[in-house]
This record gives C-alpha cells, structure tokens and sequence, in this order.
C-alpha cells in the first residue's frame, strides 16, 4: 500500500516559511507574510491570527509572496491600506499612505474644527482630504491631481466611505497658470507634495514601483514647495490654514518660502519627534 498524500500545509506553516523567505526583502517578514495570508483567504488580520491559523493555505499564497520577494508593497499586492483608521483603495497610480502623514490631518482638525471648505493639493488615493473630511461633517472638498488615474482611485475612495457628496476631485496642476481659476478660498488647504531629492538612497519598494512624479521634486526636494507655496495666500480664505508634509531637513528651507509670502509657519513634528508638517497662516493663528 502506498504512502498516504502530504497533508496540505496550514495557514500557520506557510507564514513561517513565508516570513523566511521575505527575510532578506522586508524589515517586517512576519508582518508582511501575516497581512498576505489573510488577504488570501479573504479575512482581516486579526480574524486570521485568532481563527485561521490551522486552515489550509490556498495555494495563491505562494504567488503573493513572491510578488513581495520582488520588492513589490504589500499595499499594492492587496490593493489596500489604512490611514487614519480608515480604509484606503492603493494601486500603483498613487503613493501608498503612510503613517507620518496622519499628523497633518491631527494638525488640520486642530487648526480648523470648524472649516466647512478643504482643499487637498495633490491628492493622490484621497487620503488626507478624506480623513479630514470624516472628521469635518460640515465640510465639503476638493481634491486636485495632474493625474487622471489617481484622481479616479481617489473617486472611488469617496465613494466608499460615504463622502462622494462632500466631495469633488478634479484635474489640475498647481505648474500651470490659473490652475486654480474659479475654485474660490478654503479655510483648510491641504498638500503632500512630491518632496524627495532626485539622487536620495530610497527602498526598491519605493523607488521601484511607487509612482515618480509624486516622490521626486529637483536636487534638493525643493522644486514643487518653491511654485505652490507663495500660491497658497491667494487659496486661504480669511483665518484660513494651509498644511503642508514636508522631509525631516526640509523645515527651515520650507518655512522660508513661507515667510517670503508673508505668512506665519508653525512646526508639527510626527510620534517620532521628526519634522513632518508646516502650517502656514497669513497671522499667528491659535492652534495653526
């Protein structure tokens, strides 16, 4: 009698030898090897930890990861990530939002929890604009991409989170003159703009696969702040903040662009103490 057929492997085997296998890829193996099997099976994270670990892997598992021993974000293999508790449509047409960037929507709510007007300057997949705007009820945005693509993953991030009707995303390029005709001023103003060096050491994750025109801004990542930020008196609506991501080394160059203009910038730094955001105001504005 011949042997018995090898059992399939769990859940649980496949994420260790996964997480071996993306060691040499991924500061976080086991992480990623977790988030990919329970995309796999059609589950949440913690579902998967607490319930699933002795299913058998489906077999599409091993594809995912090794599209992760490629250097390609988890995020784009399942098309998701959160951001500011919510949940985010991500694909290659958008940067994939990060963590650091929820502290200009903390510092956004701060300035202006009574802004009825957001405008996000480069919105890319929605994040900050939408996350500003769940937290605003009486708000309605605008979002403003030069591209096509991410305005259209933006778009149906609004729509699945119930802030289509708050919501209006529209082509436009903060480069070209009169960009912004007719859109009116804002008490919010949001932007994430490109802000990395051209010759910066960046992961293959990134580097690789996370969309050029939305990372990179001239020799010294200073490019895109130098067009749009004397722009940004002329959006503010009286009392009005704008806020704006900007590189850890980037707060004094920024700010003095800033101050060229005639408006006042005030330092936000994220949970690791870096410097991550600046909020512009024509005036020192409590709380900006």
């Amino acid at each position: 009698m011949g042997d018995s057929p090898e059992a399939a492997a769990t859940a649980a085997q496949a994420i260790r030898e996964a997480a071996e296998r993306l060691a040499a890829t991924s500061d976080t193996a086991r992480l990623d090897a977790e988030v990919l099997m329970a995309h796999a099976l059609g589950v949440d994270r913690s579902r998967l930890l607490l319930m699933h670990m002795r299913d058998p892997a489906p077999a599409r598992f091993a594809a995912l990861v090794e599209r992760r021993a490629g250097h390609e974000p988890v995020a784009y293999i399942t098309g998701h990530q959160e951001f500011y508790g919510l949940p985010f449509r991500v694909g290659p047409e958008v940067l994939i939002p990060r963590g650091d960037s929820e502290t200009l929507v903390e510092a956004a709510l701060a300035a202006r929890p009574d802004a009825r007007t957001v405008l996000d300057c480069g919105t890319g997949s929605g994040a900050l604009l939408l996350a500003t705007l769940a937290n605003l009820p009486a708000a309605q945005g605008l979002g403003i991409d030069r591209s096509p693509a991410a305005l259209s993953v933006a778009q149906a991030n609004a729509e699945a989170l119930g802030l289509g009707e708050r919501t209006r995303m529209t082509v436009a390029d903060w480069h070209a003159p009169g960009w912004s005709d007719g859109f009116g001023r804002f008490d919010l103003v949001l932007a994430n703009p490109p802000y990395v060096e051209e010759d910066a050491a960046l992961d293959t994750s990134v580097r690789g696969f996370e969309p050029a025109e939305a990372l990179f801004a001239g020799p010294q990542g200073l490019d895109d702040y130098r067009v749009l930020v004397p722009q940004l008196p002329g959006l503010l609506a009286p009392g009005g903040v704008a806020l704006v991501e900007i590189g850890h080394e980037q707060a004094e160059a920024v700010a003095a662009i800033g101050a060229a203009c005639g408006l006042f910038a005030r330092l936000h730094r994220d949970l690791a103490g870096r410097a991550r955001v600046i909020a512009f105001s024509g005036t020192n504005v409590r709380g900006a």
